[in-house]
């Protein structure tokens, strides 16, 4: 009997990795029911686009990716942040099939099926259990929550994906399991507010193994770390609970390795952008941290530019940073985003004071991560292997989260694995990455 061809669907991801676990969700479903994945727009039957709407910079992004699946295929579906507000999509392309906001998986299926419906046959259209991935097949994002309570003057993203949603502990370890199962080494727990998981279920219990397990972010990390995989812990908030979590690290259970995102240090600044958390006692809480686990890896976000940000309050930064000694950061100037409460702020930063701002917080930042990362030369860390080269091997240290901090870059005698996890003398350091040799297996 001959089969009808399968239609082919091409598909953008833009934005983080919440959005890229979204698209992770609409591919397996649309594997599932039969659907191809087609490498170019020209040769889909349809396009899907799944859009960031945070900061006019991805909103262009979005809007240009867009442009080029109109101009390359014409049928095109858009999802994700963007999607929340489809006005300017409408207006920008009124020809494209259907918006939608994000996880709106459903409303994407049913799009794709008015467009293109599926041509199933479930004995030829096999999709593995643990779902279709759009990471490397060693590592994988774990999202355990959708949505955010905080109301942080800068940021849209509960009005794009409204308040705190956790999933059930027991939910997230079945996924969790399936991955490790898969062959996933690495397991990258994110949500917009990781600590602040289960407040919305109020902690509540629910079935796993043989006992119960509180959607708690200490139960479910302990958890977590029972599966066999590197667990790393992302876009966590210094809430006094997280206190708790360096003794699953000091196990070996999860990853001794915190994304914080504290944004700025001067309580002014702070106080003008309604961050959640204590942060007054923030640097005696990381000492304390460091003395209890000194293989602690610590990375985080800035905002420099924020409205109202005087001189003082950047100096106030500055030396924080110096105290607080941060592993890995990332560093963003202020950008008005539509609909945000910190537009009507006043005494905006003319964007050259930004521009010496960034330039002047990388360079302080650029000291202090040389500095931390020459004090590893001489020792020997777990490597995960990321690429192999004809001569060097890139990997992660368990300092590092993908495509986000540095690398360790690697010589070894017998060729390696992308995948595997092996044991390296590091043998020198720069600012941003390790250079070494693989030592054990």
């Amino acid at each position: 009997m001959d089969q009808a061809a399968a239609p082919k669907v091409s598909f953008v991801s833009l934005g983080c990795p919440k959005a890229l676990v979204d698209s992770e969700r609409i591919i397996t479903r649309l594997r599932a029911e039969g659907y191809e994945l087609a490498r170019k727009h020209d040769g889909a039957d349809i396009v899907i686009v799944n859009t960031c709407g945070f900061l006019d910079s991805a909103k262009q992004e979005s809007l240009s990716a867009i442009g080029e699946a109109m101009a390359e295929n014409g049928k095109v579906i858009v999802t994700g942040c963007m999607g929340a507000e489809p006005e300017q999509i409408e207006q920008a392309y009124p020809g494209v099939l259907s918006i939608t906001g994000p996880q709106q998986y459903e409303s994407v299926l049913d799009a794709v099926h008015r467009a293109l419906p599926p041509a199933h046959n479930p004995h030829v259209d096999l999709v593995p259990p643990q779902g279709i991935k759009l990471t490397p097949r060693h590592y994988a994002y774990l999202k355990i929550s959708e949505g955010c309570n905080n109301r942080c003057t800068f940021c849209i993203i509960p009005k794009l994906r409204g308040d705190l949603v956790s999933r059930p502990a027991n939910d997230v370890l079945r996924e969790a399991e399936r991955l490790v199962g898969a062959g996933v080494k690495e397991l990258l727990v994110i949500s917009q507010d990781t600590s602040a998981y289960g407040v919305d279920l109020k902690y509540a219990e629910s079935p796993w193994k043989d006992r119960q397990v509180r959607a708690k972010f200490l139960d479910l990390a302990r958890e977590l770390g029972e599966l066999g995989a590197w667990v790393r812990l992302q876009y966590v908030y210094p809430y006094p609970h997280v206190d708790e979590v360096i003794a699953l690290m000091n196990e070996g259970k999860v990853l001794p390795y915190l994304d914080i995102p504290f944004q700025h240090a001067s309580p002014e600044v702070l106080k003008a952008m309604k961050r959640p958390a204590a942060q007054d006692k923030t640097l005696a809480r990381i000492k304390r941290w460091r003395e209890e686990c000194p293989d602690l890896a610590l990375r985080s976000t800035f905002i420099v530019g924020f409205p109202g940000e005087t001189d003082a309050d950047f100096a106030y930064l500055l030396d924080w940073l110096d105290e607080a000694e941060i592993d890995r950061l990332g560093c963003f100037k202020y950008e008005p985003v539509a609909g945000a409460t910190s537009n009507a702020i006043e005494n905006p930063v003319p964007e050259e004071v930004k521009q010496e701002r960034y330039n002047a917080l990388m360079a302080r930042q650029q000291k202090i991560s040389a500095r931390r990362l020459k004090r590893k030369v001489g020792t020997r860390q777990q490597i995960i292997i990321d690429e192999v080269g004809p001569t060097v091997a890139k990997g992660r240290s368990k300092a590092d989260a993908p495509e986000i901090d540095g690398a360790v870059y690697l010589t070894s005698r017998r060729p390696l694995r992308v995948g595997e996890i092996v044991t390296a003398k590091i043998e020198r350091a720069d600012q941003y990455d390790l250079h070494g040799s693989v030592a054990g297996f």
